[in-house]
């Protein structure tokens, strides 16, 4: 072992060692890792506090400030695995869903907010996937 040694918070090592047992590739874990240590700087406190409402704001923080999609569904996955591997609190990802859902569609349409929560599942065309946008501005 070298001279310098990193003292990990529990939490933080329960995340690594749960990673680990799930054999996930190293890239990946620096993913997760990364992911996790954003939302805690955005979260202010320890990640394991975090409610479904957090987890909701956190999202609509990362698309408000221009998040790709992929981008996005990375950070959503590394977030589901520290609340549902980590912490067994799977309830919190669940809620999270339908938001993440309407996120993602709301983005990659580039519809604005009012638009998105305007949106009704007839408004769906999956036969020539396309949206039908009521109350839009031209």
């Amino acid at each position: 072992m070298n001279s310098t040694t990193h003292t990990l918070s529990p939490l933080r090592q329960r995340l690594l060692d749960d990673m680990r047992m799930r054999k996930l590739s190293p890239k990946t874990q620096s993913g997760y890792l990364r992911t996790v240590s954003r939302f805690y700087g955005w979260l202010g406190r320890s990640p394991d506090t975090a409610t479904a409402e957090d987890l909701r704001r956190y999202q609509l923080h990362l698309v408000e400030h221009g998040i790709s999609p992929i981008s996005l569904n990375v950070t959503i996955t590394g977030l589901k695995f520290f609340f549902e591997s980590t912490l067994d609190r799977p309830e919190l990802m669940r809620h999270s869903l339908k938001h993440r859902t309407i996120l993602t569609t709301a983005y990659a349409a580039g519809l604005r907010v009012t638009e998105a929560t305007h949106l009704k599942v007839t408004d769906i065309d999956s036969g020539r996937m396309m949206l039908r946008v009521d109350q839009g501005k031209p």
